[in-house]
Order: structure tokens, then sequence, then C-alpha cells
């Protein structure tokens, strides 16, 4: 209780929140619409025009060509590992996320300060140089390779080796999005289900949980996109072999570069098919999220 009244009485009223943007609102007419139109510009130029080409060069021979380019065995291949890949990656990042920002948010440890920073690190580090320590660990002259190699066990040129490089710099997504939100949050509400008597399961399941639902479903959001849209480092491990390791943006490259122009356009539609989903559903998350805190704000406010 004393917790909501502190937080309560740090929080500025409706009027003074008023006050607050009130100088922002002042600004003059010209300085309002030359931001609004320096961002429509960036927009229109960085983002519009190029969904506007990718969609426009798919169809530019027409509909039936676009069509055909699905029915390339190689396609499919590409489309299948993709989707195989993004549906090993997500879950392994869920679960690693969760539990990395529960230690993380709840508990003191030796190390912790090291942990989050290797959480970050794949932020940091190119995806080519992600890629290329996967090849020097699990290669034929790698650290591993030898080994590896004698007990018939494939990582590199195959399919364990481009979701590994995957997971690696996808695993930073869902841990970044939950770690904020717990910290701030504190462990008062497990700890009071713990001590009336929650087991450790049931209080993640009806306290924890809905708690960081919006943040986990926005990493996991993210996380599913980079997957499906990596390039640099599943490009090192995976060898290109046509129809075999290809994931669909590889296979989008080899197309462009043997000049088959229309089909590799159509790949490329579905990555951005892929990436205007991804924004429908960060949108309707982040809407979801401000109305659950504003709901949650106004209760707190309101009189018992």
């Amino acid at each position: 209780m004393a917790n909501i009244t502190h937080s309560t009485a740090l929080r500025p009223t409706a009027l003074h929140a008023k006050a607050i943007r009130r100088p922002a609102l002042g600004e003059a007419r010209w300085v309002r619409w030359s931001l609004i139109g320096i961002s429509l510009a960036f927009v229109g130029i960085f983002l519009c025009l190029p969904l506007a080409v990718v969609f426009a060069e798919a169809f530019r021979k027409g509909v039936a060509v676009y069509f055909e380019s699905f029915q390339d065995p190689a396609a499919w291949s590409a489309i299948r590992l993709t989707l195989i890949t993004a549906a090993i990656c997500v879950p392994a990042n869920l679960i690693f996320g969760v539990a990395a920002s529960w230690a993380i948010a709840k508990f003191d440890f030796p190390g912790k300060s090291l942990l989050k920073a290797l959480i970050s690190l794949p932020f940091a580090v190119s995806p080519v140089i992600s890629g290329l320590i996967f090849l020097l660990l699990f290669g034929a002259q790698g650290w591993l390779g030898p080994w590896l190699s004698a007990h018939g066990i494939k990582i590199v040129f195959a399919t364990p080796g481009i979701v590994l490089a995957t997971i690696f710099v996808t695993f930073p997504f869902v841990a970044q999005e939950l770690i904020p939100l717990m910290q701030e949050q504190g462990d008062e509400e497990e700890q009071a289900a713990l001590t009336l008597g929650a087991s450790g399961f049931r209080t993640f399941w009806h306290v924890t949980l809905p708690n960081i639902k919006w943040a986990l479903l926005y990493g996991v959001i993210l996380c599913n996109a980079r997957a499906m849209g990596e390039f640099g480092a599943v490009s090192v491990v995976s060898g290109r072999i046509r129809g075999e390791t290809n994931t669909l943006p590889l296979h989008v490259e080899i197309l462009y570069n043997e000049y088959n122009f229309a089909a590799a356009f159509a790949m490329a539609s579905l990555l951005t098919i892929l990436a205007l989903v991804t924004l429908v559903a960060k949108s309707i998350v982040e809407r979801n999220a401000l109305g659950e805190r504003r709901a949650a704000r106004k209760r707190e406010v309101e009189p018992a």
C-alpha cells in the first residue's frame, strides 16, 4: 500500500500533465509542420518506396509469373528451412529470455552484470562474425571439426549450423524486452503469492506471466522476424547449397545474381509481407500494453 501511495504521489495529475505538454504543443506552426514533413519524407523514401518497388517488380511480368516462381522446388525448400529455423529458434529464445530475465531481475549473484553484457553481445557483433565463430568451432578445420567428422556429426553447411547461428543473433530480443520490465516491477507480488502458499509454478503462471505477457509477446514477434530474415550469419554457415541449406533471404540473393528478377522479387515479397505482418502485430501489442498500463494507473489514482 505504501508503494502505491508513493508512486501515486509522484505521478503528475492530468492537469499537471497538460501543463507539462503545453510547451511542446505551443511550438510555432512552421516548426511542427517542418518536423512532420521531414518525418514523412524519410518514411516515404526509406520505407514506403522500397516496399512499393518490391511488389511492383514482383508483379511486373504478371500474376501468373509471380505464382510460377513458387513452383520451384528450391523455393519451397528455402521457405521450409526458414520456417523450421524460426520454429526452433523462437521457443528456444523464449525459454532463455524468461529464465535469464527472471534470474537478473529477481536475484543477486556473482557475474550478474557480466550476464547482462553478454546478452547484449549479438547487438554489438556483426552477424558475419557470428557465423565465422561457428565456422571456427564446428567447421572441418575448426576446433571441434575433426571430432565431429569422426563421429559423423555435421553442424556447418547443414541445418544445425543455420539454427545455431540464428539463435545466436536472435537470443537478446526476448530478454532485452523482459529485463527492464521485471526489474521495474520488483518481486513484491511474487513474494506475497509465495507467502500465501502458492507454489513456484503457480506464482509464475498467475502472477509473473500476466505482468510480462505483452513484453514477452513483443520480444517473440521481433525474434521471429529476425530469425526469418537473418542473412549474414546464415550465409557463412549454410554453404549456400541450393535446395538444401538456402533459407529464403539466401535464395533471394541467388535468384537475383542469376538475373531471375521476377522470381527474386517474388521471394522478396514474402519477406516484405512478413515485415508488414510484424509491424501490425507490433502495433497491436503496443496498443494493448499501453491500454493496460493506463487502466492500471487509473485504478491506482481512483480513491478506494
